[in-house]
């Protein structure tokens, strides 16, 4: 077992394992797995995906997941953690942009087992930027974490987009209608710009008339357009109390909210708890999907 911390923005850890042995779950944004080799099964919160030698998965940061090795496995873990987006003065980064991109794939990505990668050309562009990235942190150790940084970006924007060829939100099904499929890859960009998520701009964007746009919307995702994009805003909450620095003034005023008063009042509504309880316990809620009942 080789395990390579990253000093802050990431850990890289190589594995052989011929049995799976439970880890301990960390506070992080995700986790990338490459199989390097080997053969058998990956369990997120009970389903099942089978792997093989190049797989690419994401890891939420939830308890429920497992592998099941048939043939011994080479795997290479790849952690985004959250001291990325603390004490970012001391980095020549947009923390902004990092974590905006981050939360995207966080708030988006289905939370079920299953490669990620949805083309071969993005899978060896990954294997490569891995690979790098393991040799810089081998070779250089500190010395490498700005190059590490660039190499990640480019991660980033990778599976950024394979989730929007996924055509998975939560409340539709898979073989779902594609415009809807555009219409929520449309809101989560536009998540934190108010106006560009009004229905007469929606009515534009995708050729409807306003008085269908909430029907339209309704009947496919099964909830209302505003109730979409309040949960959609409070899971980015979610991500920031957990992992940033961001004060509730800032993320009120990034996600659209009038005041702060305004964002407990709404996250206890729909999240159940208080941002004081919420933070203090340290889990999701309305992140969590497909969820284990044990």
């Amino acid at each position: 077992m080789q395990v390579l911390e990253a000093y802050k923005p990431f850990e890289i850890q190589e594995l052989e394992l011929t049995e799976w042995k439970q880890r301990a779950v960390k506070k992080n944004f995700f986790e990338l797995v490459l199989i390097k080799e080997g053969r058998g099964s990956q369990c997120i919160n009970y389903n099942e995906y089978t792997y093989g030698k190049g797989s690419i998965f994401l890891l939420p940061p939830l308890k429920c997941h497992s592998f099941t090795i048939d043939d011994p496995t080479k795997f290479v873990f790849l952690k985004f953690t959250d001291s990325f987006f603390k004490n970012v003065g001391r980095r020549s980064i947009d923390r902004d942009e990092w974590f905006k991109e981050a939360s995207y794939i966080l708030s988006n990505y289905n939370q079920l087992p299953g490669d990620i990668i949805k083309n071969e050309m993005d899978r060896r562009y990954l294997e490569n930027l891995i690979d790098m990235i393991l040799q810089e942190s081998r070779n250089y150790g500190e010395d490498s974490v700005s190059l590490v940084t660039s190499l990640m970006t480019s991660i980033l924007e990778i599976l950024i987009r394979n989730i929007k060829k996924s055509h998975y939100f939560e409340g539709t099904q898979r073989n779902t209608d594609d415009r809807i499929t555009r219409m929520l890859t449309y809101i989560n960009e536009h998540i934190d710009k108010p106006e560009l998520l009004k229905v007469e701009n929606l009515a534009n964007t995708f050729l409807m008339s306003p008085t269908y746009v909430s029907e339209y919307f309704r009947k496919q995702v099964h909830m209302s357009l505003r109730e979409y994009i309040i949960k959609a805003k409070l899971k980015l909450v979610e991500i920031r109390l957990l992992n940033s620095d961001y004060t509730l003034t800032e993320i009120a005023d990034d996600l659209g909210f009038t005041d702060v008063s305004h964002l407990s009042k709404t996250f206890k509504r729909y999240v159940g708890t208080s941002i004081r309880d919420f933070k203090n316990k340290g889990e999701y809620m309305l992140l969590k999907r497909n969820s284990c009942v044990a």
